[in-house]
């Protein structure tokens, strides 16, 4: 099994004068996950290089066991710390793609065109495409081989409107996700703020926030190995 991961290179709040990024845990459970199973992992973002960390991903509160494995696995570091630029990479060298939320993707990933091709080429390709929190972002300016938005008529999730207010940012934010996927004809549904909430369309795996990002890699897991999904 080969995974490609892919980052975001966003690193400005808005204009709040704060630094967004990647959100740690997001990335890192998934990555266990799929290292623990056996797959061979790649680390791209659109810029290449040391994707920006969320620093309030660094705060004691937002810490789990995946992130305390990946602070002391140099290995992991390195790759993440040279990531490979999107622009390089095709999809036919690997099985599927997980994208990890953070705000950053709002920004960068949303409108990547490099990005936008990458996904549509795997999922066409029939190969799995998962996404947790704020990397549905990625997937609101794709379209279907139809010419349809790709999202339209998929039972999807992401970073609820709900959430958005708690952590005060519904007016920094470029756009609301959730708004955002219901307007591109996503069957969007969520399950209580902070609490791991999934699912899957098909090929396309989809988790609410932090919580539900050990759910999505599982879910991609499984997709992987071609089981079918446990109702």
């Amino acid at each position: 099994m080969k995974v490609l991961i892919v980052l975001t290179s966003h690193s400005e709040l808005g204009n709040t004068g704060e630094k967004t990024g990647f959100w740690i845990e997001e990335f890192a459970t998934p990555y266990y996950v799929l290292e623990d199973a056996g797959a061979t992992i790649s680390i791209a973002s659109p810029k290449g290089g040391q994707p920006p960390v969320d620093p309030k991903s660094e705060l004691a509160d937002a810490q789990t066991p995946s992130t305390e494995r990946f602070y002391k696995d140099e290995i992991a570091i390195n790759k993440v710390a040279f990531s490979l630029k999107l622009s390089d990479i095709k999809q036919d060298d690997y099985d599927a793609v997980f994208y990890p939320g953070g705000h950053g993707p709002l920004w960068d990933l949303a409108t990547d065109k490099t990005s936008i091709k990458l996904i549509e080429d795997f999922y066409n390709n029939q190969k799995p495409i998962a996404f947790v929190c704020h990397a549905p972002a990625a997937l609101i300016n794709t379209k279907a081989e139809n010419g349809q938005p790709l999202v339209k008529g998929k039972h999807l999730t992401g970073f609820s409107n709900t959430e958005e207010e708690a952590v005060k940012l519904t007016g920094i934010v470029p756009f609301l996700l959730e708004d955002e996927l219901k307007k591109e004809g996503a069957h969007y549904t969520k399950g209580n703020d902070w609490e791991s909430y999934v699912k899957q369309d098909g090929l396309l795996i989809t988790g609410q926030n932090p919580a539900s990002s050990e759910a999505v890699a599982n879910l991609l897991l499984k997709t992987l190995k071609g089981e079918k999904e446990t109702k």
